[in-house]
């Protein structure tokens, strides 16, 4: 069983070296890269202002955060659901950075980053040229975004995870994910819809033709016997 996380952020601001400080962190636990409905959540009082830009994008003010706690206090919860393995974020770069400067404050060490995961680099690569943010992807992919208001940390990460699979092998159409648990853990498997739409596949004449083209170049080919 591989073990690994998801996770993204939301934050104060664009840099941290200029003091922007984490003020959401959501992780969701992937085995062997699919989700199994156990996360992470938490909102943190990040002790200064947010920048009026980063509440445009992700709707938390001040006020929201009021009687939340600073990162210090959910540091070592955070540090253990992360565990050891890959960590998977879109623009990852960004969140390593913000997470690792948050530790730094606190004298623990930062996370790897051999165990970086970045979906927006893996959709770079699969789709050059095209527009590769979240919201992009899903639409692509053809993931509901209707609950996608603003950047809510956990909502991104389920999207993400949706996304994830997709840009590693994809999922089969018309089948959704469950998360179960076995007798020594997590569980994911995949539970067919009740309706399906079965849709007849058929080859193209220009398709046809070059097949029959390269079954000439076979000796005896066995799909020609009669």
């Amino acid at each position: 069983m591989m073990r690994s996380i998801l996770f993204d952020t939301e934050t104060t601001g664009l840099d941290p070296a200029t003091g922007d400080r984490v003020i959401e962190v959501a992780a969701l636990e992937l085995v062997n890269d699919l989700p199994t409905g156990v996360h992470f959540h938490r909102l943190v009082h990040p002790g200064r202002d947010i920048a009026d830009d980063a509440v445009r994008v992700h709707g938390i003010t001040l006020a929201d955060l009021a009687g939340k706690p600073p990162f210090a206090e959910i540091a070592a919860e955070l540090l253990d659901f992360l565990g050891d393995g890959k960590l998977v974020a879109h623009n990852a770069p960004f969140d390593f950075a913000f997470l690792n400067a948050e530790f730094a404050l606190l004298g623990l060490p930062p996370l790897q980053v051999v165990r970086m995961v970045d979906t927006l680099a893996l959709a770079r690569t699969r789709f050059p040229g095209l527009p590769n943010s979240l919201d992009a992807l899903c639409r692509r992919f053809d993931i509901d975004l209707s609950e996608r208001v603003t950047h809510n940390a956990l909502l991104d990460c389920r999207l993400l995870a949706q996304v994830y699979i997709e840009l590693t092998g994809g999922r089969q159409r018309g089948l959704s994910l469950v998360a179960g648990r076995g007798l020594t853990g997590p569980v994911v498997s995949y539970q067919a819809p009740a309706r399906r739409t079965i849709r007849a596949i058929l080859p193209t004449p220009e398709e046809l033709a070059a097949h029959a083209a390269f079954l000439q170049r076979i000796p005896d080919p066995l799909w020609s016997a009669p």
